[in-house]
């Protein structure tokens, strides 16, 4: 993914940046306006308008996923991110923004991923665009937490049980 921001405006500043990632498989751009005080170099303010452009280039086609946090991932992202752990087992938790159990084990979820460095952890909102991949997983409540090792669930741990699940976890871990 290349994503490049230009800002333009009418004070003499302007701002450009760039940066490389790898992800997804498709092009977007945004385009947006703001105004507000900008700071000058000498030290006194100045009103602007700015214009921002930004394009978002994700042409690549490997996905990953950082080692000791929970990576978000969409329909688009999951599978090529659980064929690159390889033999690492995954740990998936599909939530949705409204489920008031899955916001109480969020945290401690985020802290597994701290705990297991051998281990990926996921979490996919089970929302209306991500649905043929929920359905795909059979996913029927929230929150769910599925295991997989070499691209097969071999453990799946329904419910906020936190217990159960990091005794799914050290079995997968083990085996």
């Amino acid at each position: 993914m290349a994503l490049q921001v230009q800002v333009y405006g009418t004070a003499p500043m302007a701002a450009h940046y760039s940066s490389n990632s790898l992800l997804g498989s498709t092009k977007q751009s945004m385009v947006g306006v703001a105004s507000g005080r900008a700071s000058l170099a000498s030290g006194s303010s100045r009103r602007v308008r700015l214009k921002a452009k930004a394009s978002l280039d994700t042409t690549a086609t490997a996905a990953v996923a950082a080692v000791g946090q929970v990576t978000e991932v969409n329909k688009d992202t999951f599978w090529p991110i659980v064929k690159a752990a390889g033999e690492k087992a995954v740990v998936v938790d599909m939530y949705t923004q409204w489920c008031g159990p899955c916001k109480i084990i969020a945290p401690k979820f985020q802290e597994l991923s701290e705990k297991y460095h051998d281990v990926v952890f996921l979490k996919l909102d089970c929302n209306q665009d991500n649905k043929p991949l929920a359905k795909e997983l059979g996913i029927k409540v929230v929150p769910t937490f599925k295991i997989l090792k070499d691209n097969n669930i071999v453990k799946e741990v329904t419910g906020a049980k936190f217990d159960d699940l990091v005794a799914a976890v050290d079995a997968v871990r083990s085996s």
